[in-house]
């Protein structure tokens, strides 16, 4: 059984990785599809992100999906031959956090592909992966593998837009237009979001945003004015979701929120230095918005029932044999939204 390692950075093979056992209440799960995610980046450009490094090889990959081939004694939730979207999280079930319903906060969260703990937790860029019966969620006939693939990456743009609550009526500011920014935007408008108004440096990228829903796309490279100009004119912001890590950019959108609007962080950028004052004195709300929770069924759910079209953000399928290139290609955002890696 053979998945995609990461030894050190820009150190990616595939090789056999071992096989993993199956307990009475687990299934195996034969991958056929699988994204590459900023994450799965930041391990094979860097070794990790922040605090998080790699120890020891890991097999990368958590937006997975694949059909069923073998379950435990005790399954009871799905059987041999389902096709399935795998949900990277298995959270403890018992700590407080998962016992007030937070489970993104789990404190003994085991999520595949990640070196946050030690050992680390293997990731889903395998022939076949190993998971509790209830991270295994059906797909509808009508699902590709590759869109089923994409329900991780979505479940985040949902939780982002639960946690903003009610988007009925507002203008909206999506900053950054990768894979989650666009997610973003489909979850905004699914919302009832009266305008989105999308920003990014690449012309790629804000295509991909418009497509995905965007009311006006912006290019803050060839207008550094183009959004202070608009909100002068139109009036200002009620929501604004940072998914770019970009310090300046949170900082300048921060001057063009009404008072007591919203602030989503969802970028992951490092230390960023916060204009107290606008906070202050408008009463602006800074919230961050973490993974996800029951956001993934309802991912699933959405995409079955066609309320959710992901396809337009898949622009490359490449064999998961030819790992490297697929990375390199993942990580050029002027050709690029979301590469997937074919197992099949």
């Amino acid at each position: 059984m053979r998945g995609i390692v990461i030894h050190a950075p820009k150190d990616l093979r595939v090789e056999e990785a071992p096989d993993q056992s199956l307990g009475p209440h687990d299934v195996r799960v034969r991958i056929e599809m699988g994204g590459i995610c900023g994450s799965d980046l930041h391990y094979f450009n860097h070794g990790g992100s922040g605090f998080i490094r790699i120890r020891e090889p890991m097999a990368l990959g958590h937006e997975v999906a694949g059909t069923i081939a073998e379950v435990g004694d005790a399954v009871t939730c799905v059987a041999i031959g389902a096709r399935v979207s795998v949900n990277p999280s298995r959270h403890c079930g018992h700590c407080r956090y998962c016992n007030e319903g937070l489970h993104n906060h789990c404190q003994d969260m085991r999520f595949i592909g990640s070196a946050m703990r030690f050992p680390h937790v293997q990731g889903g860029f395998r022939e076949s992966l190993v998971v509790d019966e209830s991270q295994a969620i059906a797909i509808a006939n009508t699902l590709t593998m590759a869109e089923a693939s994409m329900a991780e990456p979505l479940a985040v743009g949902l939780h982002a837009v639960h946690r903003a609550g009610s988007l009925v009526g507002k203008r909206v500011l999506v900053i950054g237009c990768g894979p989650i920014g666009s997610l973003v935007i489909m979850a905004a408008r699914h919302a009832g979001a009266e305008e989105i108004i999308a920003t990014d440096v690449q012309a790629f990228a804000l295509d991909m945003a418009r497509k995905c829903g965007a009311d006006i796309a912006i290019n803050v490279a060839e207008e550094p004015n183009g959004l202070a100009d608009l909100v002068k004119r139109s009036g200002p912001l009620d929501v604004i979701f940072e998914a770019s890590g970009n310090a300046a950019a949170l900082r300048a959108a921060l001057e063009l929120l009404r008072s007591r609007g919203l602030a989503l962080q969802l970028g992951l950028g490092g230390e960023m230095p916060l204009p107290t004052n606008i906070l202050v004195t408008r009463e602006i709300e800074l919230r961050g918005t973490f993974r996800f929770t029951s956001e993934f069924a309802l991912a699933v759910d959405l995409m079955n029932r066609g309320r959710i079209d992901v396809k337009p953000l898949m622009t490359a399928t490449v064999p998961f044999t030819d790992a490297r290139a697929g990375f390199e290609l993942a990580g050029d955002r002027s050709r690029s939204t979301k590469v997937l890696l074919s197992f099949a």
